[in-house]
């Protein structure tokens, strides 16, 4: 049904016999959440989100939510979900002890994603260096 439709052609009691009871609880959630607007509503919003929403429509409020963001804040929204650990720090502020602990904190796809792209981006003695590195230690576990 297209909000058009929606606007024009149905009454707000007809949209409520049409709604599913798994979506008018959702919509009730959704409106304590918004109504008290504080981290334990939210999540109590994303437990029955979970239980009352299948997968695909979780998709889509979530796809629908980040899209209606400005860009670095859907990112930086995603990016937080994840779990990301973000840009790790220049090596002249932290060195290997910063390198680590961002290293403990980065997601897999950041490990692998700065990994890959730091190798590439050596000399070739380097590469050579590092591929020894890692071959001595994979040898002693």
């Amino acid at each position: 049904m297209t909000v058009q439709r929606l606007t024009k052609g149905a009454t707000a009691h007809k949209i409520g016999e049409r709604i599913k009871p798994d979506h008018k609880t959702m919509a009730r959630a959704l409106g304590f959440a918004l109504t008290v607007g504080e981290a334990d509503a939210w999540a109590a919003f994303s437990v029955i989100a979970a239980a009352r929403l299948t997968p695909l429509e979780r998709v889509s409020l979530a796809f629908a939510t980040l899209d209606s963001l400005p860009d670095d804040i859907a990112s930086d929204t995603a990016a937080a979900r994840l779990g990301a650990a973000g840009e790790p720090l220049p090596a002249f502020v932290g060195g290997m002890i910063d390198a680590r602990n961002w290293a403990g904190w980065a997601t897999q796809d950041e490990l692998k994603a700065y990994a890959l792209a730091a190798f590439e981006a050596m000399p070739p003695a380097d590469q050579a260096a590092f591929f020894r590195h890692i071959n001595e230690i994979e040898i002693a576990a």
